[in-house]
């Protein structure tokens, strides 16, 4: 499988950590409003866009791109604008 266009097809790693609130609450990360970007792995990158390769940590904006399963395995098809740091 590889991306096509400005497309990047990531891997979201699963990091659950969770923090307590002042009042008590444990907060999971992904339901953190207050965190807008998350980390994944580059699992492919098309062609045309350069400066990314696979196997890449890349920061990207969590509400964008969707799901695709394959080899049932869940991964993620995003936009380059979406990636906001390379790691």
């Amino acid at each position: 499988m590889r991306a096509i266009g400005n497309n990047i097809i990531i891997k979201i790693n699963k990091v659950e950590s969770t923090e307590k609130t002042k009042g008590g609450l444990l907060l999971i990360e992904k339901d953190r409003e207050d965190i807008r970007y998350q980390q994944a792995l580059i699992v492919s990158v098309s062609d045309d866009i350069k400066g990314l390769k696979e196997k890449d940590k890349i920061y990207y904006d969590k509400r964008a791109g969707f799901g695709i399963e394959f080899n049932k395995e869940k991964l993620t098809v995003i936009k380059l604008q979406d990636v906001v740091v390379v790691l």
